[in-house]
């Protein structure tokens, strides 16, 4: 069996590869692509694929667009961390749907799932009632309060009340609106799949901002951004080429 892996994270990608080989040593990994452009590309030309995996948010836009520019009959398996794209996931030839982090054990369902197909017709009814019934009961929930120490106490701080989230020297940090620093005890992978995708934004590396915390964006050279916040962060914010497009999507929303 040959698989297509579409993802935008290096360790994602290595660690979905690491899975899906413990599941099945005998599935090869063709192609393993990072962005929307990329893929159209690829999938434009005949590809000799069973089942491909796709992270649904990439750096240069929504996965979805892929469908808009080729026709892809290849069965996909969708992975991400929004369970809010669940619903049009399976507008596309989809056979399943995994919320990151991924389980083992669900993507060994997944897998199995394709290998049958026999039952096909009946796990996709299934599935759609099932997230129907997600979204209509918003069972996803986001981090609310970050506990934070300050001096000799703990403080609840209101996510909304954040301005962003930043990583300095590898410790990670929430600025909020009122410009206090606070030592947040995670990595900022971990926050950035805490968090609700329509407020905040992983912009770069080293930040995660709040809409609401945008002043304004500035061009930048080679097709890059400069975002200007509030408060001021204590260096500037710079948003790749290849992110640009989806950070102007995520404040165009």
């Amino acid at each position: 069996m040959k698989v297509v892996i579409v993802e935008d994270e290096i360790a994602a990608a290595e660690n979905l590869t690491y899975l899906i080989n413990s599941v099945d040593a005998d599935i090869e990994i063709i192609k393993v692509l990072d962005s929307v452009k990329a893929s159209v590309a690829y999938f434009s030309q005949k590809v000799e694929a069973d089942l491909v995996f796709m992270d649904i948010h990439l750096a240069d836009g929504i996965s979805f667009e892929i469908f808009d520019q080729v026709v892809l009959n290849i069965p996909v398996v969708f992975t991400t961390a929004y369970d809010q794209y669940a619903l049009k996931a399976f507008k596309v030839n989809s056979i399943d749907y995994l919320l990151k982090p991924i389980n083992e054990e669900e993507l060994t369902e997944a897998i199995n799932k394709f290998k049958d197909r026999s039952t096909q017709s009946a796990t996709n009814d299934n599935q759609l009632e099932g997230l129907l019934e997600l979204i209509n009961s918003k069972t996803k929930s986001f981090k609310t309060t970050y506990l934070v120490h300050h001096r000799d106490e703990l403080l609840p701080i209101k996510t909304d009340d954040v301005a962003y989230f930043y990583i300095e020297t590898g410790i990670v940090k929430a600025v909020t609106f009122t410009n206090k620093p606070y030592i947040i005890d995670k990595k900022l992978e971990d926050i950035e799949l805490e968090l609700d995708p329509e407020l905040f934004h992983r912009v770069n590396r080293q930040f995660i901002v709040n809409r609401n915390a945008v002043a304004n964006i500035k061009f930048y050279f080679n097709g890059k951004l400069i975002m200007n916040v509030n408060p001021t962060a204590s260096e500037r914010i710079v948003v790749s080429k290849a992110k640009a497009s989806a950070v102007k999507n995520w404040m165009n929303m």
